[in-house]
Formats: structure tokens, C-alpha cells, sequence
């Protein structure tokens, strides 16, 4: 492609990108491989106390009495808080604000935060916690979504925002787009089945940790390991009932997220209370165990489908019927619901759609938006369900996808406009690198592959709550050394959005990206973004960056071509220097260029914004799951079945994904393979549950099994590029779209091996014997 010139039209006398495109490290590679990232709990004021909190004993009880005199009189402790001292709802979605920082009235799970201790060190306020006396009325614990959603009494929660909670259901959507009882009926081949996806969470390196500092100036500023810098400050203000305007939120380094950090948190509130009553700095930091009673991570979901299709393999509709397990709060569960099936819709076309998603209230753990948020689990059920289709109608599962292929420029059925699609290239990719047509069902017995593909969103024209402003904010400011330094309020999780930043000023103002500085996720010096959620930070800040940046250039260009005497189309920025195309001898330094810039325009800088474009269907909730661009992933997975201990091994897994263009083709392959990880370690060996009394089945790394890097399998990044036109440069997402496909890939690799269908998660090896006895009906591929 042919590279830019300073109007955005092509210039044609040299081809390709001059940073776009290419290997770049990551802009915090280094401080964090050297140990001189600076993380929360790397934050050290002098005075500053240490919290430590109380946790419910009990799944679902009254508080009858809290005691906290004895607590107070040990010598160290400064406060302690109940919830009576924040007594204001909240919650990340405006529409259902049920959370508390500490119980108010009663305690809906094992680990929910009922007190907090303000003491000189950690020691000291875990010996006061031990003073605390708590009176606790038990009621019965709502631990199956099945009963949750049969028995109303008595209800975990009794209102939300003023509104009464009808039994335990959480939110309820029903969607119909097309006849599809007519589809089913005219399908030659329907399979009616049900599939069970599990809880998991995200074991980011990460603990949870916040520090607040209260100044005499009445101005409140936290530091938060979180993803969402806009939402903290937001619902501070809320809940602590002072200004935005006092309040500042920074996030330092962030060791992971995954989704994990995307609801404003108790400790947030907690520390930031207690600063304000004790006049000194105060930290909290959550121990691994606190970490997994806070979860938010992947609702378990009980999905029943039926689909049909015709002999020759076009899907004719598709019905589904899904349970929710919620667990005890709303968290981003409104959104959840509608995503469990508005994301279903491609990268397949079917022509009549059906869901019915009902999430209800737990006495769990609340569970929240994990990467892939929402449509993994049916994803999961559907793709696997793909493959039941392709074994009854005798036709590949790679075959049957591609006689589906949805095509680009076109709309789902429920309303999504779809621009580019490269799913049949990923389709491509697989097949040849995974030599599937030589060995699919040729393999040794116990051996098999497996495929399957999504569709995930880049970014969301839904804004969490209502606003008709940019969803991304950026501003430039442009030094007179030469160096330009970016404030967005991004936030760079690990997914090196900071770095792309850094990329795509670079480009678009010709200079070394050395040159480049990002200051990010700083509520005081950083326009808004709405934070790390949906796939949406390349995509919306780089659009935002494209716009600040040329906003600049075309003064650069002008003051430098009215220099020169010539048309600024002649004038050309690259690289750290800018030049004039017919004269090549004259040049100028990037600094210079600034210099005369400002002497021509005054101080040089520059905003940006990016808003979506008015998306989604003309329904309720159709905007849910509407977003500007969408990618697409395909996966062929390699597995071998040991049939005498019922283990899973996945020896490879190639993994093709249309990002649009990838902008940093390093950090695209590292995401593919870190979500194709994730997705593998999700249907092997995690599981997030209680016991039947409610209590955490292992909230510990010992317990809660990970891959280690020898139970990684080979993971082959396969990059597709499909130029999106509402991407910047064409880019869109690859953080969470490629972890889709891995999950049910790995069944129908298992059903290749030796004939049995894996349905309900995790594929452990009690699970893979259990299959194995009962293996009856449904016949085995034919053998070479």
C-alpha cells in the first residue's frame, strides 16, 4: 500500500508504512522486564495505613450486629468502617447499582466485605479484624441457577435502583429476528442438544490494590490497579458524595486484567473514605485469596440450541435457550445477558434467530465481563453444535462453515453492520497450515483436530452510561525539542495500547517513535476515555490520535511550505525530518519544523476525539453488541486423547485472525496466543465454584490450575489483514476474539480422536472416561 502523505491521500513515490507495520517493543517493556515499573503496590507515602477487611463467613445471612469497639481500642488501629459509613449503591452500569462497599443490611456471598481496619501495618489490622463481632441471621443460600430462577424466597436482592427485583432474576431478554420455527421445520438435518460452560476467573499476576491520599485542599487522589480510570472517579464521586472535580484517579503499571479490573472495586471506596476520616495515606492491597472472592469473571452458563440446515450445509435457523448464573451482584450482567446472543450472528449468516438469556441472582461470587466477554460460553455450545451438523449431513466442519460465510459490507440478522470479514482467509489459513484436508480422520486413533471460528467486537458504540460525548479523548502537545508527548485516558492493561499510541503519532507526524511519550490514565491530566473494555482502545484512541495528529501536521506543513515558498503538497514529514519531495536537498529537522511552526501558529498542540458512528438494530437493546467494526478468528487445534487416564493434550493450536491491519504484528501475534492460552486453559484445567456450602472450591494458585509454560502447547500466530475502513489504518481488535474458538475447537478435536462429544466444561479426565463408558449411538470418524 502505498504510504501516506500529510492530507491522508497516497503518495506514490514510496510504498509502505514508515513505522506502521513493523516490530516494535512495547513502550513499558523494558522498565517492567528490569523491575523499575512502577505498580500500586510499589506506592509508598509516609504515614500511610494499612486495611485489611472483614469477609462474610456465610453464602446469603442478615447482619443482626456489628461490634467494633474492642477493634478500636487496639493500639494502632486509626478507623474502622461498616457499611453504614457508606451507605450509597453503586454499580458499573448505571441501571443497576446493588453493590455497597461494605454490607449494609446483609451478606449475599462466602468473602462479601462486611468491615475494613485502618491500622499502622498489616499485622496490626489483621490482629484487630480478630476483634470484630459480627451477628449473623443465616437464610438459604441460592448456590444453582436452577433454583435461584424456581424460588423467589428469600430473594437475594429485593430492589435495584428503586425498582422490585421479581424473584431472583437478574435481567431476562427475549429476541426473535425471522421465522424460525418455519427454518427448523424446513432443515433437513436439526440437532438439539445442551452444553454447560463453567466458571472461571482471571489470575492476573496482578493482585487488587488501591491507594488513596487526601489533601488539606479537600482533593482526593487514588492510584488503582484498575481498567477503567473514568468509572473509578465516577462512582468515588457518587458514592463518597463530593465533585469529580476533587477527585483524581490514577492507574500506575497494571499486572494484568483480562476484564478482572473493569468494575470499580470496595477497596477503592474503602481506602479513599478512610483517608479522607484519618487525614493520612492509606493502602489496601487484596491477598490472592480476596482476589477470587471479588472474581467478576466468566458467568457459567447452562445453553441449550437447536439448529437446523439443509443437505447441502446452509443453516436454516437457530434457537437457543440460556441460564445465567450471575452470582450475587449485577456487575456488567445487563450487557452480559444481551451479549450471550446478540454476538452470535457471524461470522455465519443464518436467516432466522431466536434467543430467550435469562441471568439470575447466586449466592456466589459475583461474576462479570472476563476477555471475550459474554460470548464465549455460547460460542462454545454453538460451535460445537456446528460440528454435530457436519457429522449428520456427511460434510466437513471446515466445508460446512464456508457454505455459511456471511460475507463482508453486509448486516446480521439482528441488525449488525459488518464491514470487512476475512473469516474465509483465516478458513484458509488453518486448513493449510494445520494439513487438515491430508490428516483429519487419518490420524492414529486417539489423535485428533478439531475447528472452529468467531466473531468478536472492536470497541462498542454503547457507552456505559448515557452521553452524547466522544467516547475517546486525546490531546498532543508538541515541545520544542522535537519530542511530542500524548495524554489519553486509555488504559494500558498489558496489551501495549500505550505503544500503539506511541506507533501511530510516529506516523502520522514522520517522527522516530522514540520521540514519542504517552501519558495515560490519569484523570487530572488526561482527556476522557471510557477505559479498557470491549476491544476498544486501539481501535477508538487511535482514531482519535489520527485526528489530533493531522490536525497539527497540516500547521506544520503549511508553516514549512510558506518557508519554502512551494505547495504544500511538496512538503513531506518522515522520520525526524521534513523535506521537500522535488528537492531532496532541503530539509529541515523535525525540531526546526516545530520552531517554525510556532513562531507561526503559537504554541503547537493539539485534542482529538472518536465517536462511533449511530449503530444497531431498531429494537430494544439493539444497540447492545452493535459496534463499528467487527474481527474474525478461526482455529484448528491439535489434541491426543490418552483413553486409559482420560487426559487432554493439545500439541498445537493455529490460531488466524483478522485484525484488520496489524499496526505492531509483534503485539497482535503475542495477543492471539496469549488469548488461545487463555481459551485452553479454560476448557483443561480452571474452574471457579463453591462447594455446597457455599464456600470457594480453591481460592488459591495451588488450587485454581493455570498452564505452566510445559503445558502450553505450540500455539501458530497466522496474522489477516483485512484494511477495515472505520479502523485506524484498518486495524480492528485481537485481545479477545481469538480466544473463541480455541474452547470448542479442543471437543471437536476430541470428538475427531476417538468419537466422543465434550459438552459441558472442563474436559477433565474424569469427564473424558465418563464420555468414553458411556459411548453409545453416535459413531466414531471412519479410520484410514
Amino acid at each position: 500500500m502505498a504510504a501516506r502523505d500529510n492530507h491522508g491521500t497516497d503518495a506514490p513515490w514510496k510504498e509502505g508504512f514508515q513505522v506502521v507495520g513493523r516490530a516494535h517493543p512495547k513502550i513499558d517493556g523494558l522498565a517492567k522486564a528490569t523491575g523499575q515499573a512502577i505498580y500500586t503496590d510499589d506506592i509508598q507515602l509516609p504515614g500511610m495505613l494499612h486495611v485489611k477487611m472483614l469477609r462474610s463467613p456465610h453464602p446469603h445471612a442478615r447482619i443482626i450486629e456489628i461490634d467494633v469497639h474492642q477493634a478500636l481500642e487496639l493500639e494502632g488501629v486509626h478507623a474502622v468502617l461498616t457499611g453504614a459509613d457508606l451507605p450509597k449503591k453503586y454499580g458499573v452500569i448505571p441501571w443497576t447499582p446493588d453493590e455497597n462497599a461494605l454490607a449494609t443490611e446483609k451478606v449475599r456471598f462466602t468473602g462479601d466485605e462486611v468491615c475494613a481496619i485502618a491500622a499502622i501495618d498489616e499485622d496490626t489490622a489483621n490482629a484487630a479484624l480478630k476483634l470484630l463481632e459480627v451477628k449473623y441471621e443465616q437464610l438459604h443460600a441460592f448456590l444453582d441457577p436452577f433454583d435461584a430462577l424456581e424460588r423467589s424466597e428469600p430473594q437475594i436482592h429485593d430492589e435495584i435502583r428503586g425498582k422490585e427485583v421479581r424473584g431472583n432474576v437478574s435481567k431476562n431478554v427475549k429476541l426473535e429476528f425471522g421465522d424460525v420455527e418455519a427454518g427448523l421445520e424446513a432443515a433437513d438435518a436439526v440437532v438439539d442438544d445442551n452444553y454447560f460452560f463453567h466458571g472461571t476467573t482471571h489470575t492476573a499476576i496482578e493482585p487488587h490494590c488501591a491507594v488513596a491520599q487526601y489533601s488539606p485542599h479537600g482533593v482526593l487522589t487514588v492510584w488503582s490497579s484498575t481498567q477503567i480510570t473514568h468509572y473509578v472517579q465516577r462512582a468515588l464521586a457518587h458514592v463518597l458524595e463530593i465533585p469529580e472535580a476533587k477527585i483524581r484517579v490514577i492507574q500506575p503499571c497494571l499486572g494484568g486484567a483480562f476484564g478482572g479490573k473493569s468494575d470499580p472495586f470496595a477497596l477503592e471506596f474503602v481506602v479513599a473514605k478512610l483517608a479522607m476520616i484519618t487525614g493520612r495515606p492509606v493502602k489496601c492491597l487484596w491477598t490472592r485469596e480476596e482476589v477470587f472472592y471479588a472474581h467478576r469473571g466468566r458467568h457459567p452458563m447452562h445453553l441449550h440450541y437447536r439448529t437446523g440446515a439443509r443437505k447441502d450445509g446452509r443453516l436454516t435457523a437457530v434457537d437457543a435457550k440460556i441460564l445465567i448464573d450471575g452470582g450475587s451482584y449485577s456487575s456488567f450482567g445487563l450487557i452480559t445477558t444481551y451479549y450471550s446472543g446478540q454476538l452470535l450472528t457471524g461470522p455465519y449468516d443464518f436467516p432466522a434467530y431466536r434467543f430467550d438469556s435469562t441471568r439470575v441472582f447466586t449466592n456466589k461470587p459475583p461474576c462479570g465481563p472476563k476477555r471475550g466477554h459474554g460470548s464465549v460460553q455460547p460460542r462454545f455450545a454453538f460451535e460445537v453444535q456446528l460440528d454435530q451438523i457436519a457429522e449428520k449431513l456427511g460434510i466437513d466442519p471446515i466445508e460446512l462453515r464456508r457454505k455459511n460465510f456471511q460475507g463482508e459490507h453486509t448486516e446480521t440478522v439482528n441488525g449488525q453492520r459488518i464491514t470487512s470479514n476475512g473469516f474465509l482467509r483465516c478458513l484458509d489459513e488453518v486448513e493449510r497450515a494445520s494439513s487438515w484436508k491430508e490428516r483429519r480422520v487419518k490420524l492414529p486413533r486417539g489423535r485428533g483436530l478439531g475447528v472452529a471460528g468467531s466473531m468478536y467486537i472492536s470497541g462498542t458504540n454503547y457507552a456505559v452510561y448515557p452521553n452524547a460525548m466522544p467516547q475517546a479523548g486525546v490531546q498532543l502537545q508538541l515541545d520544542r525539542s522535537g519530542l511530542v508527548t500524548v495524554f489519553t485516558g486509555g488504559n494500558d492493561i498489558g496489551q501495549g495500547s500505550n505503544s500503539v499510541a506511541r506507533i501511530i503519532v510516529a506516523e502520522e507526524l514522520g517522527l522516530d517513535p522514540e520521540d514519542v511519550r504517552v501519558v495515560a490514565a490519569d484523570t487530572d491530566l488526561c482527556p476522557v476515555d471510557l477505559g479498557a473494555y470491549s476491544s476498544r482502545v486501539t481501535f477508538m484512541v487511535g482514531n482519535a490520535l489520527i485526528d489530533a495528529c493531522r490536525k497539527v501536521r497540516k500547521q506544520i506543513v503549511q508553516a514549512v511550505a510558506e518557508d519554502w515558498g512551494v505547495p504544500t503538497a511538496r512538503v513531506w514529514m518522515g522520520l525526524g525530518e521534513v523535506f521537500d519531495l522535488e528537492d531532496r536537498e532541503r530539509t529541515l529537522s523535525t525540531r526546526e519544523a516545530f520552531h517554525l511552526t510556532e513562531e507561526r501558529f503559537d504554541t503547537l498542540g493539539a485534542t482529538g476525539s472518536y465517536n462511533t458512528p449511530e449503530l444497531g438494530g431498531d429494537y430494544r437493546g439493539g444497540t447492545i453488541g452493535a459496534s463499528p467494526a467487527y474481527s474474525f478468528t478461526a482455529h484448528v487445534v491439535e489434541v491426543d486423547v490418552d483413553e486409559e487416564t482420560g487426559r487432554i493434550t493439545v500439541e498445537n493450536c493455529w490460531i488466524a485472525h483478522d485484525c484488520g491491519r496489524a499496526l505492531n504484528p509483534m503485539l497482535v501475534a503475542g495477543q492471539m496466543e496469549g488469548s488461545a492460552y487463555m481459551g485452553i486453559a479454560e476448557a483443561l484445567l480452571e474452574s471457579h465454584d463453591v462447594n455446597r456450602f457455599g464456600l470457594h472450591a480453591g481460592p488459591s494458585l495451588l488450587d485454581y490450575r493455570i498452564p505452566t509454560s510445559v503445558d502450553t502447547p505450540e500455539l501458530h500466530a497466522l496474522i489477516v489483514e483485512s484494511l477495515d475502513p472505520e479502523g485506524p489504518y484498518g486495524a480492528k481488535e485481537a485481545g479477545e476474539g481469538p480466544l473463541h474458538p480455541s474452547v470448542p475447537a479442543i471437543s471437536n478435536a476430541v470428538f475427531d480422536a476417538c468419537g466422543i462429544r465434550l459438552k459441558q466444561l472442563p474436559f477433565t479426565p474424569g469427564a473424558v472416561l465418563t464420555a468414553l463408558r458411556a459411548k453409545t449411538g453416535e459413531p466414531a470418524p471412519v479410520r484410514a
